[in-house]
């Protein structure tokens, strides 16, 4: 009776933790503005409406960002092919990894954290932040994971122009704040920020 018992609240210890993952709808991979019209309509924006950015948008973008579009291989390059970055996700519900094989945002935090990315202006109203993580041990040096990191940025850039979404690359921001908010570990380094939302 006990052992019922106790199998029977692990099971809805499990399902509770899980069902705060955000399970993201499968990306559109086709449609959009031509490649020459999105080169022409990036740049950064810093001032943006607070809205929360629906389902299917938030999918197509993480995808864009670092999604896979072949077998093991991303929509962007890295280094080696060491795919050493990890896209964090801030929103105001809390902390996400991005796991682009299950397609979905897995939760590491509860709770908004936004005050720890600084500039409150900008984190506080764009929709998400996409935080970039360079894991030291699988990169080849230091320098590629902010390489990497960029390519990422580029790829949300562009897909932001494509959609009418503005975005804006960071470096300020207090890296030991937002390094213990993540509760990263010393082979971990946050490379840049990138808030995503709608233009104001």
């Amino acid at each position: 009776m006990k052992k019922g018992l106790l199998a029977i609240a692990l099971f809805c210890l499990i399902n509770c933790v899980s069902a705060q993952d955000i399970q993201l709808v499968s990306p559109t991979k086709t449609g959009g503005k031509p490649l020459m019209e999105v080169l022409n309509e990036r740049q950064s924006h810093r001032s943006f409406e607070y809205k929360e950015m629906p389902a299917q948008t938030l999918s197509d973008l993480l995808w864009a960002a670092y999604g896979f579009n072949r077998e093991d291989k991303r929509t962007v390059p890295s280094s080696q092919n060491r795919q050493e970055v990890d896209v964090y996700v801030m929103l105001s519900s809390g902390i996400y990894i991005y796991d682009a094989k299950d397609n979905v945002l897995k939760m590491k935090e509860k709770g908004d954290f936004r005050k720890a990315l600084g500039q409150p202006n900008i984190s506080e109203n764009a929709s998400l932040t996409l935080i970039y993580v360079a894991n030291m041990d699988k990169a080849s040096n230091r320098e590629a994971g902010f390489i990497d990191s960029g390519f990422i940025a580029q790829n949300v850039y562009l897909y932001c122009a494509s959609v009418g979404l503005g975005s804006v690359a960071r470096g300020s921001f207090t890296r030991p704040d937002l390094h213990n908010t993540l509760k990263l570990t010393d082979k971990q380094e946050i490379t840049f920020v990138q808030p995503v939302g709608y233009i104001k």
